[in-house]
């Protein structure tokens, strides 16, 4: 039996035992500042998995829930995304707009809070949280996002703080980093507004401080607590960069997107004189990675140089997003996300990957690349599983 063979063999018995493990499981209180100085430090020897918006395949995206599943589920960083509420709250939530992901829709109380506004060049109708308190925000529910996935926590979880989700990675049992977003700057900065003159990235970075997130990427008080910044938005990068050295990531998008800051186009943020003035500020890049692989008619075509400019610039790359459904792997993989890991760690080179499904990209490399010393431990794993399905065919 080869690995993904095996692998795929667990992976239905480590789901159930991770439902099993989850349910029931209060939502996380505000940070409880345990001091576990033994727990287990941050692997660095393989590229990151970064559980984006938290293990959001399996439970609605930036619930507590979804980011404890993810750090049982193996992530070396929890993501999320950083917006405001009307009385200057910093949550967790992806859309400027409630629409999608909320039950506001059902909240006669709200009718009369839709608006519409432009969102980076675009108009968008609906109910923003700029709008909002973060009491009212709280009496909304969260719901999956995709209608191929399990739909059956829908309504049952609350939007979280940023101090909340602060708060599961301190409390988890090793250390796991945190990966915020700098979301939406320019649209925060225009409709809310803090009573003592700050802006939204000062707030961002206070609060970060509050709790100890600092030092330069690799430092020992960046080890003791691992952060990544990232945004999409260069200016906020280089504000911020007088605020705290912590390392921080430039996102990019699609090769059709201006930055919704300076309006610059994508050939000229991934030019090598970019990069070269982008790298005093950042330590890598977060691609879309279709940009760095484009795909034509779901098939993958030939690499761009991206990933090799970037690293020819010391800077990381961790691409987004990967998903194990077959809606979103392109065909070269025949359905399996194993390969897909397989492709982008040993042929593309990455850093680090932003995945929907954290147990798998850390089955994946628990088996490939183990922990030093482990090795043993795994092919005797191996041995015993193979025996195991063995006595099941010989019976």
């Amino acid at each position: 039996m080869n690995v993904y063979t095996t692998i795929a063999f667990l992976v239905p018995l480590l789901v159930v035992l991770l439902v099993h493990g989850c349910d029931g499981r209060p939502l996380y209180p505000l940070p409880s500042h345990l001091k576990d100085t033994n727990r287990r430090l941050l692997q660095t020897f393989r590229p990151y998995n970064v559980a984006h918006r938290g293990s959001n395949g399996e439970l609605p995206e930036e619930t507590s829930p979804a980011y404890m599943r993810a750090i049982e589920e193996g992530a070396d960083f929890i993501e999320t995304d950083i917006l405001a509420t009307k009385d200057g709250a910093l949550i967790c939530f992806h859309d400027v707009c409630l629409n999608d992901v909320t039950d506001v829709a059902k909240h006669k109380e709200f009718a009369n809070r839709k608006r519409t506004y432009e969102v980076q060049g675009e108009n968008i109708t609906g109910w923003f949280t700029v709008d909002f308190t973060l009491e009212e925000l709280k009496t909304l529910r969260l719901k999956q996002r995709y209608k191929f996935r399990d739909q059956s926590y829908n309504g049952k979880f609350p939007i979280i703080t940023f101090e909340e989700f602060i708060s599961i990675a301190l409390d988890a049992p090793r250390v796991v980093g945190i990966y915020p977003e700098m979301k939406n700057p320019v649209f925060i900065n225009q409709h809310v507004k803090w009573a003592d003159g700050k802006k939204y990235e000062d707030k961002f970075v206070e609060l970060l401080q509050k709790y100890g997130f600092k030092g330069e990427y690799l430092s020992e008080d960046w080890i003791k607590q691992p952060i990544f910044i990232q945004s999409f938005a260069p200016t906020s990068l280089v504000y911020i960069s007088n605020l705290t050295n912590s390392p921080k990531i430039f996102l990019i998008d699609d090769v059709t997107i201006p930055t919704q800051d300076t309006n610059q186009s994508y050939w000229e943020i991934t030019s090598d004189d970019y990069f070269d003035f982008i790298k005093d500020y950042v330590v890598g890049i977060g691609p879309w990675k279709d940009t760095i692989v484009p795909p034509e008619h779901n098939h993958l075509t030939t690499m761009t140089d991206l990933v090799a400019k970037a690293h020819a610039h010391n800077l990381q790359v961790h691409p987004y997003t990967f998903r194990d459904e077959h809606e979103f792997l392109h065909t070269d993989f025949h359905q399996d996300p194993y390969a897909e890991y397989n492709y982008w760690i040993n042929e593309v080179g990455v850093d680090g990957l932003f995945t929907d499904f954290t147990g798998s990209l850390h089955n994946y490399q628990e088996w490939t690349s183990p922990p030093k010393g482990d090795e043993k431990n795994v092919s005797d794993l191996i041995n015993k599983i193979e025996a195991l399905i063995a006595s099941f065919k010989n019976g």
